[in-house]
């Protein structure tokens, strides 16, 4: 590929090379792209794979109220209690039916204690079946969840209606808590999803995970997880240099951003001022792990490529100048000292 330019000083003084520093400068090809957009991807599926699930039957925990019924048998049905009348109820009252306690269990007459923690409403029915079975002949009942109060993922940032969203027996998956939370909010980036379960995170790229034909609803969430949509705004890309606007540039709606897009936020290079062979993109957010990538945009290719690189939150574009501005950047540093010399001559004569 020949020799690689090195980053060029953005200012006048005299700066130190960024092969000196031993900083690689790697020319975005079409090579490049594909390594980074593979690994980007290999990376997201291996870090989720344990959120992927299958459909499952919902779990009964403490604080769940279930409605059991046993047909014919009325002083039984009583137990449920009366219900309260709308207009003296409050919004936190449990409705009519047996509520689990601390122990998990549930208290039924004739019965006593049943475990109900961890059982499926299937399950908890055939033990309480057997158990009745012992004081009624063949007794009929139904077991149904009152009220799924047990469970809660919360759905925190750029949605619509954030807060908990309690997990009932239809499946919670990504597109489910999302869906409930009112859906994305304008400003949210969908490609950079935070999941937070059981004190590890998770990075979920929506974008990505559609381009790459993996269904959202697969990732099942469970109760007490935290996902938490973030904001375009907080994932900007700082372009700088012979542009026409410097300014931020955010992600797209579906999250993605790339070298293109970036300039076109920033009004497109100066075509007065800047070299379009010099088009810099700095990562990193130390010397430890900073990697430049240099465009020449003077290549026929080169809008192809700047369409498909993407930027990561906080990279730097740099535009550097062409040889007439640096030359006249530095004229003017060195006019005052001229002037001050002249001046000094002239008073000596």
């Amino acid at each position: 590929m020949g020799k690689s330019p090195s980053v060029p000083a953005v200012s006048a003084g005299e700066a130190t090379p960024a092969s000196d520093l031993g900083i690689p400068i790697t020319p975005i090809d079409l090579t490049l792209i594909r390594q980074i957009q593979d690994a980007g991807a290999r990376k997201s599926v291996e870090e989720n794979q344990t959120l992927f699930a299958k459909a499952g039957a919902y779990r009964l925990g403490v604080g769940d109220v279930l409605q059991i019924t046993v047909w014919d048998h009325p002083e039984l049905n009583a137990a449920l209690g009366t219900q309260t009348a709308p207009a003296t109820s409050r919004p936190n009252d449990p409705p009519q039916g047996f509520v689990i306690d601390s122990l998990g269990n549930v208290q039924f007459p004739y019965v006593g204690n049943v475990p109900a923690l961890g059982k499926t409403v299937e399950q908890m029915r055939v033990e309480l079946y057997a158990q009745l079975a012992k004081v009624f002949i063949r007794p009929q009942l139904t077991v149904r969840v009152a009220s799924y109060r047990s469970q809660q993922v919360y759905v925190d940032g750029e949605v619509k209606l954030p807060g908990p969203q309690p997990v009932n027996d239809i499946q919670m998956t990504l597109y489910e808590a999302i869906g409930r939370a009112g859906g994305f909010a304008t400003t949210a980036d969908q490609s950079r999803m935070i999941l937070v379960r059981d004190g590890a995170t998770y990075r979920l790229d929506l974008s990505q995970m559609i381009a790459k034909g993996v269904n959202p609803a697969e990732i099942v969430l469970k109760g007490g997880d935290l996902l938490r949509v973030v904001a375009r705004d907080d994932n900007g890309v700082y372009v700088m240099g012979e542009v026409n606007r410097p300014t931020t540039a955010v992600p797209m709606r579906s999250g993605t951003l790339t070298l293109s897009d970036a300039l076109s936020q920033a009004g497109s290079i100066n075509t007065a001022s800047a070299d379009a062979a010099q088009i810099y993109v700095i990562r990193g957010k130390d010397q430890n792990d900073l990697k430049v990538f240099h465009l020449d945009g003077q290549s026929p290719v080169s809008m192809v490529l700047a369409n498909q690189f993407e930027l990561q939150p906080r990279d730097v574009v740099y535009v550097d100048g062409n040889g007439l501005v640096r030359f006249s950047r530095v004229l003017q540093l060195l006019l005052p000292g001229i002037n001050a010399a002249l001046t000094g001559a002239l008073i000596a004569k």
